[in-house]
């Protein structure tokens, strides 16, 4: 299975199991964690979700074929996808992530819909959507400025480049850093911790936290949908995924 889920301790874990693939991700598997967090939501004996995947890759983002030919099909709400994130993001209970490896394109967009994030040192982080002519997705445009300000934001959107654990950690995008073993013992503690505070009191302190942008965040999912369909369009997404699938360097200097 490429995505593992268990229950235990009260704890739903959802882990990322396609190394062979870097963990990119389909739609069915997309499908299979929306599912798994719907189930989360609904199952009582469940107090936390914690996501993982490999000591040397969380996920290195979309899976660029299986994503060319699913893009496009069906309402966006209807997308495995669109379905995933919507479901994360409105998840009542506390979600953990622990990242090691690599974590690009909505690999990091997930993180800021999460509530606690712990990285392996070995971490690297990105959101190459401009690089590949496109934008940011899933509120990300508005949830980053938010949780590491303007500026590094806009470094992170605008050049597209890889940054490190220890620099997410100064930004506030993790809350701690650790050795790769330590990651994934390091989170479960901490969601053992969760497991045995009221219920009731979690849910509603993290509903109070988020209670100012939930419509916002909804709203900007829908807006930058209607940039990023359209753009998948464009000769400069054509440009960039043509480069990547012919392993060569794009070239956007023909188009203003």
């Amino acid at each position: 299975m490429d995505i593992l889920t268990s229950k235990k301790d009260r704890i739903l874990t959802i882990e990322f199991n396609r190394p062979d693939k870097k963990n990119s991700i389909t739609s069915a598997m997309y499908q299979m964690m929306a599912d798994a967090l719907k189930d989360g939501e609904n199952d009582a004996a469940i107090r936390v979700i914690l996501f993982s995947g490999k000591p040397d890759i969380f996920t290195a983002g979309n899976d660029l074929e299986d994503f060319m030919n699913s893009s496009s099909q069906g309402d966006f709400s209807d997308r495995p996808v669109a379905q995933f994130m919507l479901h994360l993001s409105s998840a009542t209970k506390p979600v953990i992530a622990a990242v090691a490896g690599a974590a690009i394109g909505i690999g990091t967009t997930m993180l800021m819909h999460c509530d606690m994030v712990y990285a392996a040192d070995n971490t690297k982080f990105s959101m190459p959507f401009a690089k590949l002519g496109l934008c940011p997705e899933f509120a990300s445009s508005m949830l980053l400025p938010q949780i590491v300000g303007y500026q590094r934001a806009a470094e992170r959107l605008l050049l597209g480049e890889v940054f490190s654990a220890q620099e997410a950690l100064e930004m506030g995008l993790v809350a701690k850093v650790l050795p790769p073993a330590e990651l994934l013992p390091y989170a479960y503690a901490q969601a053992a911790k969760l497991t045995v505070l009221p219920a009731s009191s979690l849910r509603t302190t993290k509903s109070l936290m988020k209670a100012s942008q939930k419509d916002a965040i909804l709203a900007k999912m829908w807006e930058e949908n209607k940039y990023f369909s359209a753009m998948l369009l464009s000769p400069e997404a054509k440009e960039a995924f043509g480069a990547f699938f012919e392993k060569r360097k794009p070239d956007f200097t023909k188009f203003s």
